[in-house]
């Protein structure tokens, strides 16, 4: 039986509205005397991420941010001798500064259509407790009806809690709601999995083809692709 059309969207923050401030993370590397140039971990990036979903994949439980660091700045050519304090140090600094910080270019514009055509959408996402404080510093508060950040929900991707939480407060049921994110592993599995719809931000079209689910799996690379995927859903806006 076809699905209703969507009428709720959720988004992973990191890596799909906002992605890693590699000049940020040059700069704060130095005042721990590491040289990192930012167009070095800009490199790094993908590998940092593939790192965080492997963690994933193997059932790491929490948020696999250490994971994902470390490997980014290995990749990105801190020395291994430095690598575990360096990490021990920006995981401790991240609520204070977050490192995820620098708008993916049109993402948000999408997130305030939708707003503005009236269809709720949240903030769902792995973080450390601090994200709504972000998304309120980045002046983006008044768009999203909630934000689940697994650092202060106490539950985390891809588990169904956290996308029945925001579901519930996006007022929808899991079937009518398409969440929007990066990740394969937390994002797009852990969405199938909990009845939700999907679109993978810079995902892999074939593989996504592949999947058991593939009806209920889109794949963008940008702002436009995001806007067809979401009315192909049945999203009104």
């Amino acid at each position: 039986m076809r699905d209703a059309p969507a009428t709720a969207v959720s988004f992973d923050f990191g890596q799909t509205l906002v992605e890693l401030d590699t000049g940020l993370l040059s700069d704060r590397l130095a005042e721990r005397g590491i040289s990192a140039a930012a167009e070095q971990l800009d490199g790094a990036v993908d590998e940092g991420w593939r790192a965080y979903n492997e963690a994933i994949q193997r059932g790491h439980g929490g948020h696999p941010w250490k994971i994902m660091m470390r490997r980014l700045l290995e990749a990105g050519g801190v020395p291994a001798g430095a690598l575990d304090a360096a990490v021990d140090w920006l995981w401790t600094e991240q609520p204070r500064k977050n490192l995820w910080r620098r708008p993916i270019a049109g993402m948000i514009d999408v997130a305030v259509e939708l707003e503005q055509a009236g269809v709720p959408i949240a903030v769902l996402s792995n973080s450390e407790g601090r994200l709504d404080e972000l998304v309120r510093e980045l002046g983006w508060s008044a768009h999203f009806v909630a934000v689940a950040d697994s650092g202060r929900l106490g539950f985390e991707k891809p588990g169904r809690e956290i996308f029945a939480w925001t579901a519930e407060r996006l007022g929808a049921p899991l079937g009518a709601v398409v969440h929007v994110g990066d990740s394969l592993a937390a994002d797009v599995e852990g969405a199938l999995a909990a009845g939700m719809r999907a679109v993978w931000f810079k995902g892999d079209p074939r593989r996504a083809a592949q999947m058991p689910e593939a009806d209920r799996v889109a794949v963008c690379d940008d702002a436009g692709s995001l806007r067809r995927a979401l009315r192909a859903f049945g999203v009104r806006f």
